[in-house]
């Protein structure tokens, strides 16, 4: 542990310390994803109460799935400059700090799920904790293969809030898991591109680590940009949203596309960081544009 940098912390910045540990970022986006996956399965009439319920469970097991991860990778953490400001690496938390909370906040969001929502919700909440932390985090300093593992439970979240809203899964379901799991290629691909010294330096196995030149890197990211296309119509072709939805996506998904494409003409740092961005903007409107559609018929 840092001790000079222990010492320049206080007691009254470990609150917010702890919001850092459920990295809020990707909870928003774990967030966003049920919200949708709720919405689309549901009826005319909206149970918002149900809703809400589902929203606070999975808003738990994600943020103590986040703060597990900080966990085990704490030492990792602090080799890389973007992760070193954490408040493990940092010092502002004891690694036993993290566990607990980490640990706590699963347990009562997937109890939470269970008694207030139904057993399929708190069973695929638990899943995507388990798969992320069981499989994807060890995996990153093993194989490159980690990112795709990883990116079954990063697509599980509109599964739990489509369970939440029907009681099972139908095929609209696995469309929104499909558009997801894909969507994570081009984005994490991207940061994985822009950080590859730092995950160089802990030792972590992303892609770009082992392939410098970038050739099966931007591969990864093209062909996952243009699987997206058509996997982002199947709602409409599906009858889940309508011809304003078909072609707004269509749009969507040619731009992010073409930045895609753009990033991968000069590789550099810059323009990876772009993609992330197209990345980050695309999945929330498409999602937004898809529950437009449905309001509006």
């Amino acid at each position: 542990m840092n001790t000079t940098r222990t010492a320049a912390y206080g007691s009254h910045d470990k609150p917010w310390a702890y919001v850092v540990l459920t990295k809020p970022d990707v909870t928003f986006l774990v967030v966003i994803t049920t919200v949708a996956g709720f919405y689309l399965a549901s009826p005319d009439h909206l149970d918002w109460a149900l809703m809400m319920h589902t929203l606070f469970g999975t808003m738990l097991v994600g943020a103590g799935t986040a703060a597990l991860n900080q966990y085990f990778e704490r030492e990792m953490d602090a080799h890389m400059r973007r992760t070193a400001a954490r408040p493990l690496p940092t010092g502002i938390l004891q690694p036993r700090d993290a566990l607990i909370f980490g640990i706590t906040t699963i347990v009562v969001g997937g109890a939470w799920l269970a008694l207030a929502v139904n057993w399929l919700a708190s069973l695929l909440a638990f899943s995507t904790s388990i798969l992320y932390l069981g499989l994807y985090t060890p995996l990153k300093t093993r194989t490159t293969w980690a990112t795709a593992i990883g990116a079954f439970p990063g697509a599980l979240p509109p599964l739990i809030g489509w369970a939440a809203a029907r009681g099972s899964l139908s095929a609209g379901a696995w469309v929104l898991f499909g558009i997801l799991f894909l969507w994570q290629f081009p984005h994490f691909m991207a940061i994985a591109w822009m950080y590859r010294e730092d995950y160089a330096r802990a030792g972590i196995r992303m892609l770009p680590v082992v392939d410098p030149s970038g050739d099966a890197t931007f591969a990864q990211i093209v062909g996952a940009s243009a699987m997206l296309v058509p996997m982002s119509l199947l709602p409409a072709v599906m009858g889940m949203a309508g011809i304003h939805y078909f072609f707004g996506a269509l749009v969507l998904g040619m731009i992010l596309l073409q930045v895609a494409l753009w990033a991968n003409r000069h590789r550099a740092n810059v323009r990876a960081k772009w993609l992330m961005h197209a990345t980050v903007a695309h999945i929330p409107i498409l999602l937004a544009w898809m529950i437009f559609d449905k309001v509006s018929r």
